[in-house]
Protein backbone atom coordinates (compact mmCIF):
# COMPACT_ATOMS: atom_id res chain seq x y z
CA UNK A 1 0.00 0.00 0.00
CA UNK A 2 1.41 3.67 -1.07
CA UNK A 3 -0.04 5.30 1.75
CA UNK A 4 -0.50 9.48 1.44
CA UNK A 5 2.82 10.41 0.79
CA UNK A 6 1.98 10.25 -2.73
CA UNK A 7 2.54 13.89 -4.18
CA UNK A 8 -1.59 15.74 -5.47
CA UNK A 9 -0.54 16.90 -8.73
CA UNK A 10 -2.77 18.13 -11.44
CA UNK A 11 -3.99 16.48 -14.30
CA UNK A 12 -3.99 18.93 -17.37
CA UNK A 13 -7.47 18.29 -17.45
CA UNK A 14 -7.96 20.98 -20.33
CA UNK A 15 -5.93 18.59 -22.83
CA UNK A 16 -7.85 15.77 -23.54
CA UNK A 17 -7.01 14.18 -25.93
CA UNK A 18 -3.23 15.90 -26.65
CA UNK A 19 -0.64 13.26 -26.03
CA UNK A 20 1.38 14.12 -22.79
CA UNK A 21 4.27 12.17 -21.51
CA UNK A 22 4.46 11.12 -17.71
CA UNK A 23 7.35 10.63 -15.92
CA UNK A 24 8.21 7.36 -14.86
CA UNK A 25 11.45 6.88 -13.16
CA UNK A 26 12.30 9.09 -10.31
CA UNK A 27 14.26 11.95 -11.11
CA UNK A 28 15.38 12.10 -14.91
CA UNK A 29 16.55 15.42 -17.13
CA UNK A 30 15.70 17.31 -20.38
CA UNK A 31 18.53 17.40 -22.47
CA UNK A 32 19.79 20.48 -25.12
CA UNK A 33 19.62 18.00 -28.07
CA UNK A 34 18.42 14.48 -28.24
CA UNK A 35 21.26 12.64 -26.45
CA UNK A 36 22.61 12.80 -22.94
CA UNK A 37 25.89 14.23 -24.33
CA UNK A 38 24.35 17.86 -24.63
CA UNK A 39 23.93 20.48 -21.65
CA UNK A 40 20.99 19.60 -19.20
CA UNK A 41 17.89 21.66 -19.32
CA UNK A 42 15.53 20.99 -16.57
CA UNK A 43 14.98 18.59 -13.78
CA UNK A 44 11.55 16.06 -14.24
CA UNK A 45 10.68 13.83 -11.14
CA UNK A 46 8.02 10.78 -11.04
CA UNK A 47 4.41 11.37 -12.01
CA UNK A 48 5.00 14.96 -13.48
CA UNK A 49 2.86 15.69 -16.73
CA UNK A 50 4.58 17.47 -19.96
CA UNK A 51 3.28 18.19 -23.20
CA UNK A 52 5.28 16.00 -25.93
CA UNK A 53 5.23 17.96 -29.16
CA UNK A 54 7.61 16.06 -30.78
CA UNK A 55 9.46 12.70 -31.53
CA UNK A 56 12.91 12.46 -32.72
CA UNK A 57 15.62 9.46 -32.83
CA UNK A 58 19.25 10.37 -31.42
CA UNK A 59 22.59 9.51 -33.75
CA UNK A 60 23.42 6.57 -31.74
CA UNK A 61 22.86 3.95 -34.15
CA UNK A 62 24.19 1.21 -32.08
CA UNK A 63 21.12 1.97 -29.00
CA UNK A 64 18.53 -0.19 -28.11
CA UNK A 65 15.89 2.64 -28.08
CA UNK A 66 17.02 6.09 -29.87
CA UNK A 67 13.61 7.46 -29.10
CA UNK A 68 13.60 11.09 -27.60
CA UNK A 69 10.68 12.55 -26.76
CA UNK A 70 10.24 16.72 -27.38
CA UNK A 71 8.85 18.09 -23.96
CA UNK A 72 7.06 21.34 -23.81
CA UNK A 73 8.84 22.97 -26.78
CA UNK A 74 11.63 23.12 -25.43
CA UNK A 75 14.61 20.00 -24.48
CA UNK A 76 14.56 16.66 -24.85
CA UNK A 77 13.64 13.80 -22.61
CA UNK A 78 14.86 9.68 -23.17
CA UNK A 79 11.56 7.93 -24.38
CA UNK A 80 12.11 5.20 -21.69
CA UNK A 81 11.62 7.13 -18.90
CA UNK A 82 8.21 8.62 -20.15
CA UNK A 83 4.69 6.95 -20.55
CA UNK A 84 3.01 8.50 -23.55
CA UNK A 85 -0.37 9.31 -21.77
CA UNK A 86 -3.20 10.86 -22.76
CA UNK A 87 -6.25 13.09 -20.54
CA UNK A 88 -9.71 11.73 -20.97
CA UNK A 89 -12.49 11.97 -18.83
CA UNK A 90 -15.64 10.04 -19.33
CA UNK A 91 -19.37 10.42 -18.27
CA UNK A 92 -19.69 7.79 -15.05
CA UNK A 93 -22.76 6.01 -14.70
CA UNK A 94 -24.55 3.30 -11.99
CA UNK A 95 -22.39 0.12 -12.04
CA UNK A 96 -24.98 -3.03 -12.16
CA UNK A 97 -24.64 -6.20 -9.75
CA UNK A 98 -22.39 -7.66 -12.94
CA UNK A 99 -19.79 -5.37 -12.88
CA UNK A 100 -17.58 -3.83 -15.31
CA UNK A 101 -14.46 -3.72 -16.84
CA UNK A 102 -12.54 -0.20 -16.70
CA UNK A 103 -9.35 1.40 -17.76
CA UNK A 104 -7.78 4.28 -16.46
CA UNK A 105 -7.72 7.01 -19.13
CA UNK A 106 -6.06 9.60 -17.19
CA UNK A 107 -2.53 9.52 -16.59
CA UNK A 108 -3.34 8.39 -12.73
CA UNK A 109 -6.00 8.02 -10.89
CA UNK A 110 -5.47 8.16 -6.79
CA UNK A 111 -7.51 5.42 -5.64
CA UNK A 112 -8.95 6.09 -2.21
CA UNK A 113 -10.21 3.73 0.91
CA UNK A 114 -13.70 5.71 0.16
CA UNK A 115 -15.65 7.38 -2.23
CA UNK A 116 -14.27 10.74 -0.77
CA UNK A 117 -11.16 12.60 -1.84
CA UNK A 118 -10.55 13.60 1.75
CA UNK A 119 -9.76 9.85 2.92
CA UNK A 120 -6.62 8.08 2.45
CA UNK A 121 -5.04 7.27 -0.82
CA UNK A 122 -4.07 3.42 -1.33
CA UNK A 123 -2.93 3.36 -4.40
CA UNK A 124 -2.12 5.36 -7.86
CA UNK A 125 -3.64 4.08 -10.58
CA UNK A 126 -1.88 4.60 -14.35
CA UNK A 127 -3.22 5.28 -17.82
CA UNK A 128 -4.36 2.23 -19.26
CA UNK A 129 -3.70 -0.02 -16.19
CA UNK A 130 -7.57 -2.57 -16.01
CA UNK A 131 -9.36 -2.72 -13.03
CA UNK A 132 -13.23 -4.12 -12.23
CA UNK A 133 -15.46 -2.11 -11.38
CA UNK A 134 -17.61 -3.69 -8.71
CA UNK A 135 -20.02 -1.31 -7.86
CA UNK A 136 -20.94 2.30 -7.86
CA UNK A 137 -20.85 5.62 -5.49
CA UNK A 138 -22.11 8.85 -5.06
CA UNK A 139 -20.14 11.32 -2.97
CA UNK A 140 -23.19 12.88 -1.22
CA UNK A 141 -21.30 16.38 -0.75
CA UNK A 142 -20.59 16.99 -4.57
CA UNK A 143 -22.56 13.98 -6.24
CA UNK A 144 -19.92 12.61 -7.93
CA UNK A 145 -19.80 9.01 -9.02
CA UNK A 146 -17.34 7.09 -7.98
CA UNK A 147 -16.24 3.73 -8.93
CA UNK A 148 -15.41 0.39 -6.66
CA UNK A 149 -12.55 -0.87 -8.00
CA UNK A 150 -12.07 -4.77 -6.96
CA UNK A 151 -7.95 -5.59 -5.60
CA UNK A 152 -7.78 -8.93 -7.02
CA UNK A 153 -4.57 -10.04 -4.72
CA UNK A 154 -6.18 -8.89 -1.41
CA UNK A 155 -9.84 -9.31 -2.01
CA UNK A 156 -10.71 -6.02 -1.04
CA UNK A 157 -12.06 -2.71 -2.76
CA UNK A 158 -10.83 1.20 -3.39
CA UNK A 159 -12.74 3.78 -5.07
CA UNK A 160 -11.86 6.34 -7.90
CA UNK A 161 -13.35 9.21 -9.53
CA UNK A 162 -15.77 7.45 -12.06
CA UNK A 163 -14.66 10.21 -14.47
CA UNK A 164 -11.29 8.81 -15.04
CA UNK A 165 -12.35 5.34 -15.43
CA UNK A 166 -13.47 4.48 -19.05
CA UNK A 167 -15.64 1.25 -19.45
CA UNK A 168 -14.66 -1.05 -21.83
CA UNK A 169 -17.09 -2.86 -24.74
CA UNK A 170 -17.60 -6.66 -25.69
CA UNK A 171 -16.38 -5.35 -29.15
CA UNK A 172 -13.10 -4.11 -27.82
CA UNK A 173 -12.16 -7.72 -27.04
CA UNK A 174 -13.69 -9.30 -30.06
CA UNK A 175 -11.34 -12.36 -31.51
CA UNK A 176 -8.98 -10.73 -33.90
CA UNK A 177 -8.23 -13.64 -36.77
CA UNK A 178 -10.83 -15.60 -35.65
CA UNK A 179 -10.94 -17.19 -39.60
CA UNK A 180 -7.56 -18.21 -38.73
CA UNK A 181 -7.08 -22.02 -37.01
CA UNK A 182 -5.31 -21.71 -33.68
CA UNK A 183 -3.00 -24.64 -35.13
CA UNK A 184 -1.65 -22.06 -37.72
CA UNK A 185 -0.86 -19.66 -35.31
CA UNK A 186 1.99 -18.45 -33.80
CA UNK A 187 3.82 -16.37 -30.84
CA UNK A 188 7.95 -16.15 -31.04
CA UNK A 189 9.64 -14.11 -28.66
CA UNK A 190 13.53 -13.67 -29.58
CA UNK A 191 15.40 -13.19 -26.17
CA UNK A 192 18.54 -11.39 -27.60
CA UNK A 193 16.04 -9.72 -30.09
CA UNK A 194 13.98 -8.55 -27.42
CA UNK A 195 11.36 -8.97 -29.93
CA UNK A 196 8.11 -10.54 -30.02
CA UNK A 197 6.06 -11.67 -33.36
CA UNK A 198 3.12 -13.55 -34.05
CA UNK A 199 2.57 -15.40 -37.26
CA UNK A 200 -0.27 -16.74 -39.09
CA UNK A 201 0.58 -19.37 -41.52
CA UNK A 202 4.07 -18.74 -41.22
CA UNK A 203 3.51 -15.12 -42.37
CA UNK A 204 4.66 -12.64 -39.94
CA UNK A 205 0.89 -10.50 -38.77
CA UNK A 206 2.81 -8.52 -35.70
CA UNK A 207 5.56 -7.75 -34.12
CA UNK A 208 6.71 -5.00 -30.95
CA UNK A 209 9.49 -4.44 -29.00
CA UNK A 210 9.43 -6.32 -25.19
CA UNK A 211 11.55 -6.33 -22.41
CA UNK A 212 11.82 -9.74 -20.62
CA UNK A 213 13.99 -11.12 -18.05
CA UNK A 214 16.98 -9.00 -16.77
CA UNK A 215 19.27 -8.56 -14.16
CA UNK A 216 17.71 -6.32 -11.27
CA UNK A 217 19.33 -5.95 -7.65
CA UNK A 218 17.50 -8.89 -6.08
CA UNK A 219 18.59 -11.41 -8.33
CA UNK A 220 19.11 -12.30 -11.78
CA UNK A 221 15.74 -13.34 -13.40
CA UNK A 222 15.30 -14.85 -16.88
CA UNK A 223 12.33 -15.26 -18.66
CA UNK A 224 12.53 -19.75 -20.26
CA UNK A 225 13.34 -21.09 -23.23
CA UNK A 226 10.67 -23.12 -25.04
CA UNK A 227 7.50 -23.62 -26.17
CA UNK A 228 3.83 -23.49 -24.27
CA UNK A 229 0.66 -22.14 -24.64
CA UNK A 230 -1.10 -19.39 -23.59
CA UNK A 231 -3.40 -20.97 -21.63
CA UNK A 232 -4.38 -19.10 -18.58
CA UNK A 233 -5.74 -15.38 -19.17
CA UNK A 234 -6.92 -11.86 -17.09
CA UNK A 235 -7.86 -8.67 -18.26
CA UNK A 236 -6.42 -7.25 -15.25
CA UNK A 237 -3.87 -8.33 -12.38
CA UNK A 238 -2.95 -6.80 -9.05
CA UNK A 239 0.98 -8.13 -8.95
CA UNK A 240 2.73 -7.95 -5.86
CA UNK A 241 6.46 -9.61 -4.96
CA UNK A 242 9.20 -8.85 -2.92
CA UNK A 243 10.76 -5.90 -1.36
CA UNK A 244 10.06 -2.83 -3.18
CA UNK A 245 13.03 -1.36 -1.79
CA UNK A 246 15.29 -4.09 -3.67
CA UNK A 247 13.24 -4.52 -6.84
CA UNK A 248 10.17 -5.70 -5.27
CA UNK A 249 6.61 -4.61 -6.89
CA UNK A 250 3.76 -3.35 -6.13
CA UNK A 251 1.58 -3.49 -9.66
CA UNK A 252 -2.28 -2.97 -9.61
CA UNK A 253 -4.35 -3.31 -12.57
CA UNK A 254 -1.66 -4.72 -14.40
CA UNK A 255 -3.31 -5.06 -18.35
CA UNK A 256 -4.08 -8.11 -20.35
CA UNK A 257 -2.34 -11.10 -18.38
CA UNK A 258 -1.44 -14.05 -20.64
CA UNK A 259 0.11 -16.81 -19.03
CA UNK A 260 2.34 -19.33 -20.65
CA UNK A 261 3.86 -21.18 -16.74
CA UNK A 262 2.24 -22.31 -13.73
CA UNK A 263 4.80 -19.91 -11.88
CA UNK A 264 3.53 -16.78 -13.24
CA UNK A 265 5.50 -16.00 -16.32
CA UNK A 266 3.38 -14.32 -18.96
CA UNK A 267 2.84 -11.72 -21.36
CA UNK A 268 1.03 -8.69 -19.85
CA UNK A 269 0.82 -4.99 -20.36
CA UNK A 270 3.44 -2.04 -19.20
CA UNK A 271 2.60 1.35 -17.44
CA UNK A 272 5.79 1.63 -15.02
CA UNK A 273 8.28 2.23 -18.02
CA UNK A 274 8.62 2.57 -21.47
CA UNK A 275 11.61 0.86 -22.15
CA UNK A 276 11.90 -1.89 -24.65
CA UNK A 277 14.33 -3.48 -26.11
CA UNK A 278 16.54 -4.59 -23.36
CA UNK A 279 15.93 -6.52 -20.39
CA UNK A 280 14.46 -5.35 -17.38
CA UNK A 281 11.54 -7.38 -16.07
CA UNK A 282 11.32 -10.19 -13.25
CA UNK A 283 10.87 -12.99 -15.88
CA UNK A 284 7.68 -12.31 -17.76
CA UNK A 285 7.75 -10.51 -21.21
CA UNK A 286 6.62 -6.24 -20.81
CA UNK A 287 4.79 -4.64 -23.63
CA UNK A 288 3.29 -1.80 -24.03
CA UNK A 289 -0.86 -2.30 -22.86
CA UNK A 290 -1.84 -1.49 -26.92
CA UNK A 291 0.22 -4.79 -27.58
CA UNK A 292 -0.75 -6.66 -25.06
CA UNK A 293 -4.39 -6.04 -25.86
CA UNK A 294 -3.87 -7.38 -29.44
CA UNK A 295 -2.04 -10.19 -28.25
CA UNK A 296 -5.05 -11.23 -25.44
CA UNK A 297 -7.21 -10.89 -28.80
CA UNK A 298 -5.62 -13.09 -31.41
CA UNK A 299 -4.66 -15.79 -28.91
CA UNK A 300 -7.18 -18.39 -27.42
CA UNK A 301 -8.87 -19.05 -25.17
CA UNK A 302 -11.30 -16.38 -25.37
CA UNK A 303 -11.84 -14.56 -22.75
CA UNK A 304 -15.29 -12.75 -22.57
CA UNK A 305 -15.95 -9.57 -21.13
CA UNK A 306 -17.60 -10.43 -18.07
CA UNK A 307 -14.81 -13.23 -17.30
CA UNK A 308 -12.29 -12.38 -14.98
CA UNK A 309 -10.09 -15.41 -16.07
CA UNK A 310 -10.13 -18.63 -18.34
CA UNK A 311 -7.89 -21.38 -17.48
CA UNK A 312 -7.81 -24.47 -19.88
CA UNK A 313 -5.79 -26.46 -21.44
CA UNK A 314 -6.02 -25.11 -24.59
CA UNK A 315 -3.85 -22.23 -26.08
CA UNK A 316 -1.66 -20.38 -28.94
CA UNK A 317 1.60 -22.00 -29.37
CA UNK A 318 4.36 -20.25 -27.93
CA UNK A 319 8.24 -20.15 -28.72
CA UNK A 320 10.83 -18.79 -26.67
CA UNK A 321 14.39 -18.68 -27.74
CA UNK A 322 17.89 -16.93 -27.59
Amino acid sequence: MLGAALPRLSLLEDNAGVIQGRIVDSLIWSYQEPNRKSGRKKAYWRDLIVPITNTTVDDDESAYNRVWYQVENDGYVYSGSVQPVKTILNEPRAISLAGALGEVSVPFADAHLEADAASEVVYRLYYESTHWVTASAINPIDGQIWYALLDDKFNRQYYAPGKYIRLLSEGELAPLSSDVPNAEKLVKVNLNGQLMMAYERSRLVYATRVSTGGRLRSGTYTTPVGEYLTYHKRPTRHMAAGDLAASGFDLPGVPWVIYIKENGISFHGTYWHNDYGRPRSHGCINMTAQAAKWLYRWTIPTVSLEKELIYGRVGTRVEIEV
